[in-house]
């Protein structure tokens, strides 16, 4: 009996040892900085503050540890107080973390917007200045990629997904920049005042010398794609014209596709031309043959290239796009055909004004 007592006494410190003490209950912060990490990993915050965010990582590594260490001990020796501190302050920077986030994606998505604006309209301009010129095709090509870019970047931003938006829009400059380098230079070329002057001036003495000596002359102004037709230095006759596929560019050799620029005369009225009829001019003139000339000197053209020839105002239709020649409705042509005899000047001009439709167009590049 005695030794039944004594073992229970024995046995009872053994039990309180056992089943006497709980185990203390884990900070419920730990939960919510659980949560709260998840968060920030869903706000992308390795992305809007990265620094901030692997500081934060590091300090909840460090309470994770904490707790782990306080867990590995007796229940009887637990005590959670150092872990509470430290997720509560992890708790705290994650809170300003949170903030940071949402002032900096606001920017991002000002940012991106802009942007997103601001391409869309040099694309959009781009655009239209390739639809007023033949050479436009050169740029099509770029822009095409340009706008499958933005979209997919529009796309991004629209779900929110500023970081993704802005990684598709870095390659856009770059397009619009190869667009750019295609066409601007030939709209500057119309906004060149030199150029204008000259352009100018062979028009006037082609007006006046159509007046002093009341005879025909044509104008063909390449800016507007018009050919006007002169009788005693007034204007009788407007058709719309379609030029070379480089055709706002001054011909320099045999396949550039250019149309020449200066003053030629009629040498041959064909009636049985493969464009329903033509007048064939006299290009290569001796302006024409000094610019080839320098031309290959200064290395401008392939060493190889030829001049070139058979230039000519013909049928086939005003849309066309030529070989260099100068095209018409065929009842444009047929009308002209008859009013005009061999011999009569023709010059041919990138612009008469200063404010022309292409200079104008370029303002403000």
């Amino acid at each position: 009996m005695r030794q039944n007592i004594i073992k229970k006494i024995l046995i009872l410190p053994l039990l309180l040892l056992v089943f006497g003490f709980a185990a203390s209950p884990i900070p419920s912060e730990v939960k919510l900085a659980e949560e709260q990490a998840h968060n920030l990993w869903k706000s992308e915050a390795q992305f809007y503050a990265p620094a901030d965010y692997n500081r934060y990582l590091m300090s909840l590594r460090q309470a994770k540890e904490t707790l782990i260490k306080e867990e590995s001990r007796f229940a009887w020796f637990q005590d959670y107080q150092l872990a509470q501190s430290e997720f509560r302050d992890v708790l705290q920077a994650g809170y300003v973390l949170q903030e940071k986030i949402l002032k900096q994606k606001n920017i991002k998505k000002e940012s991106t917007f802009n942007q997103i604006s601001s391409l869309k309209n040099r694309i959009e301009t781009l655009k239209g200045l390739t639809e007023m010129i033949n050479e436009g095709r050169l740029a099509r090509k770029d822009l095409i990629k340009a706008e499958l870019l933005l979209a997919e970047a529009t796309s991004r931003y629209d779900k929110k997904d500023y970081v993704a938006a802005e990684d598709k829009i870095k390659n856009l400059p770059g397009l619009i920049k190869v667009a750019e380098d295609a066409i601007l230079p030939i709209f500057k070329r119309y906004a060149d005042r030199s150029h204008i002057d000259k352009w100018q001036k062979m028009a006037q003495e082609t007006i006046a010398d159509s007046k002093n000596r009341g005879v025909p002359a044509i104008i063909v102004n390449k800016s507007n794609r018009v050919l006007v037709l002169y009788r005693n230095g007034v204007p009788f006759k407007k058709y719309n014209v379609g030029l070379g596929r480089n055709g706002s560019l001054d011909k320099l050799h045999a396949g550039d596709n250019s149309t020449p620029e200066g003053e030629y005369k009629v040498i041959k009225k064909i009636s049985g031309s493969r464009y329903h009829k033509a007048l064939l001019l006299n290009y290569p003139n001796e302006d024409d043959r000094r610019n080839f000339i320098s031309a290959k000197k200064k290395g401008l053209i392939p060493a190889q290239a030829r001049i070139g020839g058979l230039i000519e105002i013909h049928g086939g239709g005003k849309d066309s796009m030529t070989y260099g020649c100068i095209a018409l409705d065929d009842n444009a042509i047929d009308d002209i055909f008859n009013l005009v005899p061999v011999g009569i000047k023709v010059t041919i001009v990138g612009a008469v004004d200063y404010d022309n439709n292409l200079s104008t167009a370029i303002e403000g590049h």
